[in-house]
């Protein structure tokens, strides 16, 4: 009977690392696609138009959040504010944005927490965390939204996004589809590279240890309990 239940215990350990894994498979999801979504969503739901994505706004978010890596603050605000020429000297040419094609940045937030957050959450918690922040959401002036987020090792998540009253193929136009642009770190709306996957690659693989290391556990009670009954 003790042999039994365990045998169900580990089987259940099992589906419940397996179950995760293979939802994660099939989600392909960018969170910075995600927050995009849900920002227009807020706007719908008020009558206010849809947000245009812009791949090279959003990059150029997340060139701002990795400039401010080492400035989050305890009440999830990022206690950084970068140049204004940083965006035409440091951001576009970073992202390969034609700078003839600059637009005016109508607003932006950044915020921060100490661990990632589903996008839902990251909107809910750290995005909007004041009416200033949901004002800005929803102003009127806003034709173009791009968003970007990194988490550094040992350290938080950053989250950014930019706003801007552009017209979508006009405005912040990336050299070559920004095909050219070598993102090692974060993901940013619009984009056609995969996010960062460091952090699932080790949970996958301590997923794995730990299925194998139950696999054995198993097998060696099965052949206990055979052995037993011979």
């Amino acid at each position: 009977m003790m042999l039994k239940k365990l045998c169900c215990f580990v089987w259940l350990v099992l589906y419940h690392l397996l179950l995760p894994a293979f939802v994660s498979s099939k989600d392909h999801g960018n969170p910075a696609n995600d927050l995009v979504e849900i920002i227009n969503e807020n706007r719908t739901a008020l009558k206010l138009p849809k947000l245009n994505d812009s791949p090279g706004l959003g990059c150029m978010a997340l060139q701002y959040v990795e400039l401010c890596k080492d400035n989050c603050t305890g009440n999830r605000a990022v206690n950084c504010k970068p140049p204004e020429d940083d965006f035409t000297e440091v951001f576009a040419p970073n992202c390969g944005v034609e700078l003839p094609t600059f637009g005016t940045i109508t607003g932006h937030i950044v915020g921060c927490e100490s661990k990632y957050l589903q996008p839902s959450e990251a909107f809910s918690h750290v995005i909007i965390k004041d009416n200033k922040a949901l004002s800005l959401l929803r102003n009127k002036s806003h034709k173009e939204v791009g968003v970007g987020l990194v988490g550094f090792h040992k350290g938080p998540f950053f989250w950014c996004i930019l706003f801007s009253d552009g017209q979508t193929n006009s405005t912040f136009v990336l050299e070559d589809r920004g095909k050219g642009i070598k993102q090692k770190t974060g993901c940013y709306s619009g984009s056609t590279f995969p996010c960062s996957c460091g952090k699932k690659i080790s949970v996958l693989l301590n997923n794995i240890m730990t299925l194998v290391f139950l696999y054995i556990l198993l097998f060696q009670l099965l052949h206990q309990n055979q052995f037993l009954m011979i």
